[in-house]
């Protein structure tokens, strides 16, 4: 049995979607968020040194890092579905997608998150305009150019392909849809594509994904 260390909002969401997709038994061990620093609980540090979410462990064996845990699923439970075939277009995009989610796409998506956090914070009136102005500086000059150029590329991306990878469901797939969550809930100034929408909306329609957001809760903070 595949015990699963879930934390409320988080990415450990893609790892039940994922066990939903393939019908695999499992259990989840909850852990909360502290509702004020929206920092994971000490206890997590027990199961994985980071204390960070996702983890499971299967046979004994702990794997951390919701892309690592992905793929160590689609290789021993997926019987080669949720990977496309080696040598094809679908692979290579796989391959990108399994990385860009984290590697290029949600730093901008969390900066976002911050600087809005920035500009909630209570402080005392005297700082409230200086910190103001920072964080709208850097958002303008820095952070929704950025990102206003990822909304461009997804959406031209998904003219040409259905999901990420082609026209079939992915792994690539599960590991994005934190990242489209994310898109949705922060990004309504850049004139999402309708593509990215039609995803959304499709990715959220599939009776695993639903049965995942039963058990773990919502997927982004707002």
């Amino acid at each position: 049995m595949i015990t699963v260390h879930h934390l409320n909002l988080s990415r450990s969401q893609r790892v039940l979607w994922m066990l939903e997709e393939l019908e695999v038994p499992y259990e989840i061990v909850k852990y909360e968020r502290d509702p004020k620093t929206m920092l994971a609980p000490d206890s997590l540090k027990k199961v994985h040194p980071l204390g960070k979410s996702p983890v499971i462990v299967d046979d004994n064996e702990t794997l951390a890092e919701s892309g690592a845990i992905l793929e160590f699923l689609a290789e021993k439970y997926a019987d080669g579905r949720f990977v496309p075939a080696k040598g094809t277009q679908s692979y290579r995009d796989y391959r990108y997608f399994m990385h860009y989610a984290e590697g290029s796409l949600m730093p901008y998506l969390l900066l976002k998150l911050i600087f809005s956090k920035v500009k909630a914070a209570k402080v005392p009136f005297f700082i409230k305009p200086i910190s103001n102005k920072i964080a709208d500086k850097v958002s303008a000059d820095f952070v929704d150019p950025n990102l206003k150029r990822h909304v461009e590329f997804l959406g031209q991306h998904l003219e040409k392909n259905t999901w990420f990878a082609g026209n079939e469901l992915t792994a690539a797939d599960i590991q994005m849809s934190y990242a489209v969550e994310a898109l949705v809930s922060r990004a309504k100034d850049f004139a999402l594509s309708p593509k990215i929408i039609d995803l959304h909306a499709r990715m959220l329609a599939r009776p695993a994904y639903q049965r995942a957001l039963a058990k773990g809760g919502p997927v982004i903070p707002e």
